[in-house]
């Protein structure tokens, strides 16, 4: 393993917080730092991590500047994350960044285009395509355990009525935020998404639609992907909706097929033939980690499990300390990450483009491919 060092920031200590330890465990990290505005969350996660105080910061735009920071990583409300993201980059840094990329096709345009100006590491931090749970249908499917792939569906739904979600929430229109969702489906096809058709269902009440103009309690689409005879259905409700929460996909093949369990916790299930079906334990995913870090994947590692992303979504699925490996190991390498920019646009402008085609009676959408 190389030996290089390097000094990373963490912005945005919702659930940012528990990536500190996780890096501070990584032996190419020579230093974390924060940064939130507010001071009690500062004073407490310096004390409690013993992070060097000049490292702790208030305000973002102090960050990019400074020159003994290596890495950026954003764990900011969604409206934040174009923006951060375009200083990190054009400030040379090595940049990390929740889902979504962005919220307009142009800013995710702007951020494909700096990343390849200053030529550093960009990583869209999707946990979707590190869960436990996707780990193991994506080796399924490079096996050839699952044949042919057929048909692949995703779905997020969650309540983000419920306390501590950010005001700006209310009313998010769902499938512009869409990569829990959509990003496995390509992913396990090896693909992107070319063009898109959404319908709107339901209504929200009246107050949730006036926030963004958006008046739909579900969107469901439908992709065309790139090189490929499979079509990828996505569905996503923030409101108004009684469901548990799920963030899950399904794959069908001509030699085995794949369902997400409909509770949490109650097993997924196989489908090796004929009527044959079988609940299935997705085992821990530790065995792809660095020895340092791998004990990571595990719930109860989640330093604070009562925030409100890790009621909803299961600890996001172990994936934390995987988007750290491999953020980091891009850096060490000199690679591109493998959730590269032009690969987030694609995944990002496929929610952007599907809600579009909602907002417009369900037309064909073509959605930029950002390849090189």
């Amino acid at each position: 393993m190389s030996q290089k060092q390097i000094t990373v920031v963490i912005v945005g200590m919702g659930f940012g917080k528990e990536f500190i330890s996780i890096y501070q465990n990584h032996p190419n990290i020579k230093a974390v730092g924060i940064c939130t505005r507010r001071k009690e969350v500062r004073d407490e996660l310096t004390a409690k991590f013993n992070l060097d105080p000049n490292l702790v910061f208030e305000n973002f735009d102090d960050i990019p500047q400074r020159e003994d920071v290596d890495a950026i990583h954003i764990v900011t409300p969604v409206p934040d994350h174009a923006r951060m993201t375009l200083a990190s980059l054009n400030a040379g840094k090595h940049t990390a960044c929740t889902i979504p990329m962005a919220m307009t096709k142009e800013d995710c345009i702007a951020i494909v285009e700096a990343k390849r100006r200053v030529n550093k590491v960009y990583m869209m931090m999707e946990t979707a395509l590190y869960t436990r749970e996707f780990l193991y249908g994506l080796k399924l499917a490079e096996a050839g355990e699952l044949g042919r792939i057929q048909f692949v569906r995703g779905s997020h739904i969650q309540d983000m009525s419920m306390d501590g979600w950010d005001e700006y929430w209310k009313g998010y229109p769902p499938m512009l935020n869409g990569t829990h969702a959509i990003s496995p489906l390509l992913k396990i096809n090896n693909t992107i998404a070319e063009t898109v058709v959404c319908h709107g269902s339901g209504r929200l009440s009246e107050d949730l639609a006036s926030r963004y103009g958006s008046p739909f309690a579900v969107e469901t689409a439908t992709f065309t992907l790139k090189n490929s005879d499979v079509v990828a259905e996505a569905t996503r409700s923030l409101f108004d909706v009684v469901r548990q929460y799920r963030e899950s996909y399904d794959v069908y093949g001509t030699k085995m097929s794949f369902e997400w369990e409909q509770l949490q916790d109650e097993e997924h299930i196989i489908f090796d033939g004929g009527e044959n079906a079988k609940r299935v334990a997705i085992p821990d995913t530790d065995d792809l980690l660095i020895e340092p870090i791998k004990h990571f994947t595990r719930r109860e590692k989640i330093d604070d499990p009562n925030h409100v992303s890790f009621l909803q979504g299961a600890g996001h699925g172990g994936s934390h300390p995987h988007l750290v490996q491999e953020f980091v190991a891009a850096i060490v390498e000199g690679r591109d990450s493998a959730v590269d920019a032009a690969l987030a646009a694609n995944y990002t402008c496929a929610g952007i483009c599907a809600h579009e085609s909602a907002m417009n009676g369900g037309i064909r959408v073509n959605i930029p491919s950002f390849e090189a």
